[in-house]
């Protein structure tokens, strides 16, 4: 798996969500997702394998955090894009605005 399947999956998407709020346990996901607790560990266990989450033992607790500079390929990859939406949107604006220009 790469970071860009872990991702693709929305349920994932949302666990990184709430963990970028900050840490949360498997429980507290649990409870925000309302999902199965094996199926929250699943997904956690994806993200943490690609490198998207960390994980710390707290007594008899796992909490997991998001690892920001894990996303840093999705970032670069996206960068291309951000400039096409970047010129299309001032186009639009000058549009908008009714500048001949």
């Amino acid at each position: 798996m790469t970071i860009f399947t872990a991702v693709a999956d929305p349920r994932r998407r949302q666990v990184l969500d709430l963990l970028l709020e900050g840490e949360r346990t498997v429980g507290a996901v649990v409870e925000a997702l309302d999902l199965a607790q094996p199926t929250v560990s699943q997904h956690l266990k994806v993200l943490r394998e690609e490198g998207l989450v960390e994980v710390r033992a707290e007594a008899n607790r796992r909490v997991y955090r998001l690892r920001p500079a894990a996303l840093l390929d999705l970032d670069a990859w996206l960068e291309p894009y951000r400039r096409l939406w970047s010129a299309r949107l001032d186009a639009l604006e000058t549009h908008l605005d009714g500048d001949p220009t």
